[in-house]
């Protein structure tokens, strides 16, 4: 079993699809708009054949935020080498980002930020 692709709702969903183009090297599809329920979307595609949906629905309401929650907890990319993880990690906090955690191993011996 593959997963074919993961969906993630937003407010603004040309600048997360730039924030995915920019920053993970991913290429978005052709915009799709439904006129009757108002959604709009992108897939955005990566190198290895994994897609994230992009989605905005006119009706959609902030929910309350914390760092532990229910629901996504987060997404992972590999970027190769800790000098790639190092550097975009760099170049997202350079760019006005918050760095939640820097670059360090995880329990799984990934190396993460």
């Amino acid at each position: 079993m593959k997963i074919e692709h993961a969906a993630l709702y937003t407010f603004d969903l040309e600048r997360l699809r730039t924030f995915y183009e920019d920053y993970f090297d991913g290429k978005a599809g052709k915009f799709y708009q439904n006129e009757a329920t108002g959604l709009k979307s992108y897939f955005i595609s990566f190198a290895d054949g994994a897609r994230l949906e992009l989605m905005y629905r006119p009706e959609l309401q902030e929910a309350e935020h914390s760092r532990l929650w229910t629901g996504w907890a987060h997404l992972a990319f590999k970027a190769g080498t800790r000098e790639n993880v190092d550097a975009l990690t760099e170049r997202l906090r350079a760019d006005g980002f918050e760095v939640m955690d820097d670059p360090r191993v995880t329990g799984d011996g990934s190396y993460a930020s």
